[in-house]
């Protein structure tokens, strides 16, 4: 017993042996076939199809997974084609001799007795069906036996196998018939599949499903004989009745397969992570609210929904309808460079909040101002004076944004950007000036969507994942928990200009922090909001660039926003964003937002972050010897030791004080000075050589400077007395800035003869003269 066991493994053994010595040969003389061209597609979160493509030939040949092949599945096959196919080497010699003997003699159903394996290869090498042929076919099902397992054999086979007209495969017939993949199929519809490859053009779906019902319930009752699948299971398949028919291949999300599909050229299965609801309602949204406003010039929008805690996309809508070729339906909105209008503003006042600039009470000019030449204008033309930085986000003003700017810089503005992936910026960073934050620049809705999920996980940014392989890239900070929870409670606020018209007294506005933005000439509307789970971005406009008088963030972008938002994520829970640590209170001055001085009696609660908010105090108010008759005032240096009171004057910047004037509203000019002063103009009746109050110090007067047109800027310094506070700059008499009187001021001056002054708090005036010229 135990020597026939030894013989019996080495026969076994042998027969290996020879087995691989004759792949090796076979593999010399007939290299293996080239992989099938499969079918791209692109699968959702859950893997499902998303969007199948036909292949390079133009058939429906998708890709069948190992388990997407069922148990039920592989019985079925088997035991209809191939009973012995888990025991053979790709051919079998038996059925060979029967076949044979069928043949010869007539008797039975004549048969080519072809194993599992050795349709394989008649499927990657079609050909002519002969004697000679048929050899072939026998020497590569051995070779194919030798390099592929039986299951990986059997997967080929069911990737191959036709179901009539352009569609080969087990998974693409469940697809386009059943709208179901394989492992979704009840036994009925399994063995339906199964018994069509003998006959695909006479057995159609669709077309036969009465023949098709006979013989499928034939093989059922024999599978129920051979004791194959349990007896209830046959008696609920036979009742189960057949009404496929061909359906449409799968073409949700058709921007992001096609973008999909060409990044990944040859690849058949594609995993992404859209959600198929999610994709398919926000797809309908989109479509239905672009059909509302096609009376009002407006032809497309784009949508992107991201997950806050995956940064994964779960819906991708690049325009209202792919097919419409009249509106440029395939452009990808997602990733077509726009002007961002006032969207980058939050960010803006992120990096302001962090280097300590502002706070959400800070007082910011709101009146004309001219910056070197760019005077910026607010959304409706009209300013207001003296607005908190909070409002200033909240009403998206322009003129406090550009001011803002000037003093963050541009340069740190476009590096966060390049760092939260905005490439055009990147690129453009150079030549982008303060126009930058008014939408001088260029952005896509991915972009700017990643942005706002930066600022709902506090401040940090991750690459957005398109795929499953994306997921969990590394981030990078761009603003501080605290400056990303103060946006987050600025931009929540529900009383503002860019709420939708009649959006207040709806009961199903959602809870979110969000901010509109409308470009230059009305050309594009965005609105982006988010909560503590998703973040969507909305795009309106038209592809063609033409504008609208009724395009604007806030009547156009924000509705379909909120829908989405209504849509997607009602039942999500309402948890909302807690302050941080690192943020704290503090009383401040109700005039200026600033850290209260000895005249400031208005105060009220502000938050700040400590260690970085600057403590300076509020000076809005100024204390003044006047004369007895208030006909002007005295310095200390010339005050006399009687006669004289002492009076508070506001402390304004000069071009409010010259807004309010203009305005005719109230104002307080301060007096003029002693005229008998012994210091005007620093000198003295008695001293000419006395030192001045007021001095530029650089530049010096009446030189030249040779300046790098590119990146070279002139230095302002003064010398003041220690009662100045501040100071204010001009240009050939064109406001640049206010400046504390020792904050070293750099400017880019135009070329020729330049102007400069320099102005303090106390109403002296001071300039000179300098020649500048370029290279």
């Amino acid at each position: 017993m135990h020597n026939r066991r030894k013989r019996r493994l080495g026969q076994l053994g042998g027969g290996l042996l020879l087995l691989a010595l004759l792949a090796l040969v076979l593999d010399r003389l007939f290299p293996l076939p080239p992989a099938p061209q499969y079918s791209p597609l692109v699968l959702a979160q859950d893997g499902s199809v998303l969007h199948a493509y036909l292949n390079p030939t133009q058939k429906w040949r998708m890709k069948t997974e190992l388990p997407e092949i069922t148990p039920a599945l592989q019985t079925a096959i088997i035991a209809k084609e191939d009973r012995y196919f888990r025991y053979h080497l790709g051919v079998n010699p038996l059925a060979l001799v029967q076949a044979a003997g069928r043949n010869l003699l007539g008797h039975g159903r004549t048969t080519g007795a072809s194993t599992i394996t050795m349709q394989v290869a008649r499927l990657l090498e079609p050909k002519e069906r002969t004697f000679g042929n048929k050899l072939l076919e026998m020497l590569r099902a051995t070779q194919l036996e030798a390099h592929l397992s039986k299951a990986e054999i059997l997967q080929l086979y069911l990737n191959l196998v036709p179901y009539g007209s352009n569609i080969e495969g087990v998974k693409s017939a469940a697809l386009l018939y059943f709208q179901q993949p394989p492992h979704y199929l009840s036994l009925a519809q399994t063995v339906t599949l199964a018994i069509i490859p003998n006959r695909p053009a006479g057995l159609v779906l669709g077309k036969h499903n009465a023949q098709i019902l006979g013989e499928r319930n034939r093989w059922l009752r024999y599978f129920g004989q051979e004791k194959l699948f349990p007896t209830q299971d046959i008696a609920n398949a036979l009742l189960e009745p057949l009404e496929a028919r061909r359906h449409a291949a799968p073409t949700l999300a058709p921007h992001l397969a096609r973008r999909l599909v060409q990044a990944r050229p040859g690849q058949a299965l594609i995993p992404s992570t859209l959600r198929p609801a999610t994709q398919a309602k926000a797809e309908d949204l989109a479509r239905n609210y672009v059909r509302r406003l096609a009376t009002r010039g407006i032809s497309q929008a784009a949508v992107l929904v991201v997950n806050n805690h995956t940064h994964a996309v779960e819906a991708y809508v690049g325009s209202a309808d792919f097919g419409d070729l009249g509106s440029s339906g395939q452009v990808d909105g997602v990733r077509a460079v726009r002007s961002p209008g006032s969207t980058l503003k939050p960010l803006l006042y992120g990096l302001a909040l962090d280097r300590g600039l502002l706070t959400p009470k800070t007082v910011l000019p709101d009146v004309p101002t001219n910056f070197q030449g760019f005077r910026p204008e607010n959304f409706d033309k009209k300013c207001q004076g003296e607005v908190t930085m909070e409002r200033a986000l909240t009403y998206s003003l322009n003129i406090p944004a550009v001011r803002v700017l000037a003093e963050v810089g541009v340069d740190n503005l476009t590096t966060t950007l390049r760092q939260a992936g905005f490439r055009q910026v990147g690129r453009d960073a150079p030549r982008l000036g303060l126009s930058t934050i008014l939408g001088g620049c260029g952005a896509t809705l991915e972009e700017l969507t990643g942005l706002y999920s930066a600022l709902a996980n506090g401040g940090k940014y991750s690459p957005l994942a398109l795929t499953s392989q994306q997921i969990s890239r590394p981030s990078t900070r761009l603003l501080s928990p605290a400056a990303a929870y103060l946006l987050t409670d600025i931009l929540a606020q529900r009383t503002r200009p860019d709420l939708p018209m009649d959006a207040a007294s709806s009961r199903h506005l959602p809870r979110i922090a969000w901010k509109t933005g409308t470009s230059y000439g009305r050309r594009d509307a965005w609105s982006i909001g988010y909560n503590k789970d998703y973040t969507i971005g909305v795009w309106v406009g038209n592809f063609s660039g033409q504008g609208s008088p009724a395009l604007t963030g806030a009547d156009v972008a924000s509705p379909l926003l909120f829908d989405l938002f209504n849509a997607l994520a009602y039942n999500n829970s309402n948890e909302w964003f807690a302050p941080p640590a690192s943020l704290d209170f503090r009383l401040v001055c109700a005039e200026t937002g600033l850290v209260p001085g000895e005249h400031c009696p208005n105060q009220l609660m502000d938050y700040y972050l400590p260690g970085a908010s600057a403590s300076h105090r509020c000076q809005h108010q100024q204390e003044v010897l006047l004369a007895a008759d208030g006909t002007f005032s005295y310095c200390r240096a010339c005050a006399p030791a009687a006669g004289y009171r002492r009076a508070l004057y506001p402390n304004v910047l000069p071009e409010v004080l010259a807004y309010r004037e203009a305005q005719g509203l109230p104002t307080r000019r301060l007096p003029p000075h002693n005229p008998a002063c012994r210091l005007v103009r620093g000198t003295t009746a008695d001293a000419p050589e006395a030192a001045p109050l007021l001095a530029i110090t650089s530049p010096a007067g009446h030189a030249e400077y040779l300046l790098d047109a590119a990146d070279q800027q002139l230095l302002l310094t003064c010398a003041a007395g220690a009662e100045v506070r501040q100071v204010y700059w001009y240009v050939n008499d064109q406001f640049v800035r206010a400046a504390p009187a020792t904050e070293r001021v750099f400017f880019r001056p135009p070329t020729g003869e330049v102007k400069i002054s320099c102005a303090d708090d106390h109403g002296r005036n001071v300039d000179v003269r300098v020649l500048v010229r370029h290279f």
